[in-house]
């Protein structure tokens, strides 16, 4: 369930608190890393993807700002569901490792309370920034869009090399890592493409899984309401031919594949 926070005024304008903006949270999500996890979309992203389904955590003028306290109290709330389901806490967005210094705070005091953590990013981030984050971070979730430079630029208006680097670098330190890549009909699908990420990705032995997630078009309305220009307007979902394709593909690599 998404949920806004209330925010106490007198926390925004305390200069000792650490805050952040942030779009929402979701309390009890399922989709972002193992178990039941307390979500939390933060506000702002250097990417465009063509097919983002929260389009409006893009600026951070958007955002609302919270303090870290504030959302552990939150997160706490949720304990029994965390230690029953193996889950905890992920952070999200937008793109979190614009905000390096809140998430690392947030994840700081959760591993003091003994709750798993999860960061879902890009990895299109400063690494020297992101270290610190990492330290505190139990499982990474790393979106990457397309191993052709081409096709990544297209669907992210973006480089891909950053992603590429944060990807050897989250080898390095063998930290726990699943990738996860979009599936899009005509876009992400050349089997140049699917080859040349699964061979990059195969190396790492620290890849848990790869996660093959269907193009889906249920953020289309933001976009509308948005006033964007919804460019996968005319894309259908991949048939259950190109996902098996597709996942095959992967898995010929020695990948294990959801």
């Amino acid at each position: 369930m998404t949920q806004s926070l209330t925010i106490n005024h007198t926390q925004e304008t305390n200069p000792t608190l650490q805050t952040g903006l942030i779009h929402s949270v979701e309390s009890c999500g399922t989709v972002d890393g193992p178990g039941i996890r307390f979500v939390i979309f933060t506000q702002g992203c250097p990417l465009r993807c063509l097919y983002c389904h929260n389009p409006d955590c893009r600026h951070f003028e958007d955002g609302k700002t919270v303090s870290v306290d504030e959302l552990v109290n939150e997160i706490e709330k949720y304990r029994s569901y965390f230690e029953y389901s193996g889950g905890g806490v992920t952070v999200t967005g937008g793109e979190p490792l614009m905000q390096p210094e809140f998430v690392k705070a947030i994840f700081e005091k959760c591993k003091k309370i003994g709750i798993h953590t999860v960061l879902d990013t890009s990895g299109y981030v400063n690494l020297n920034s992101a270290k610190p984050v990492l330290e505190y971070t139990d499982l990474v979730l790393l979106d990457i869009k397309s191993f052709d430079e081409t096709i990544y630029h297209k669907l992210t208006n973006v480089s891909l090399e950053p992603t590429l680097i944060f990807a050897r670098y989250l080898a390095e330190i063998n930290k726990p890592t699943w990738i996860r890549f979009v599936l899009v009909p005509n876009l992400t699908d050349a089997d140049h493409n699917v080859h040349g990420l699964a061979e990059f990705i195969s190396h790492f032995k620290n890849v848990q899984k790869v996660e093959v997630l269907p193009f889906h078009k249920m953020g289309e309305y933001k976009w509308e309401t948005l006033g964007y220009d919804y460019q996968l307007k005319d894309t259908e979902p991949p048939s259950p031919e190109l996902i098996t394709k597709v996942t095959n593909i992967f898995k010929s690599y020695g990948l294990t594949v959801q």
